[in-house]
């Protein structure tokens, strides 16, 4: 099978960058489907639930960037501190904020299992509230917005 422009690919773009661009497209794609549900978790005051899923959104997106920029994101939760490793390969808008994306990152991934399992001693639907759902979707909606200002449209 040959490759070259007959196969889609422009010079100086080798089939790895056109398999992390894509992949990045489709974790923006998913991303922003997962956005849009949030408000509906929301409406039914599930606050664990927006905060579960907000933490699924940022990791899509965070991963969608590094893979964009050429970084092989780990199979694990919390990827900001990678963000900030490669900072000087991100846009300027979004090196700007990377350090807040970062902690967006950090404190969604410590919430990920209690707002979806609990514990003995903690049951997601007594502990969280409407503050930790607006502020899970805040931050969901930054983060999604810098991905969306990493990877190119589809």
């Amino acid at each position: 099978m040959a490759l070259g422009p007959e196969a889609g690919l422009s010079r100086g773009r080798g089939v790895r960058h056109l398999t992390n661009e894509t992949l990045a497209q489709s974790y923006l794609l998913k991303a922003r489907a997962r956005l849009k549900t949030l408000p509906v978790l929301l409406q039914e005051k599930a606050y664990s639930d927006v905060v579960r899923e907000s933490q699924e959104t940022v990791e899509l997106a965070l991963k969608g960037i590094l893979r964009q920029i050429g970084v092989e994101p780990p199979k694990q939760h919390d990827v900001g501190y990678l963000l900030l490793e490669y900072k000087h390969l991100l846009p300027q808008e979004v090196q700007t904020i990377a350090e807040q994306i970062a902690g967006v990152s950090k404190w969604l991934r410590k919430e990920r299992e209690f707002a979806f399992y609990g514990d003995v001693d903690f049951i997601p639907t007594a502990e969280y509230f409407k503050e930790d759902a607006d502020r899970a979707i805040h931050d969901a909606e930054l983060v999604v917005g810098a991905a969306g200002a990493s990877i190119p449209a589809p």
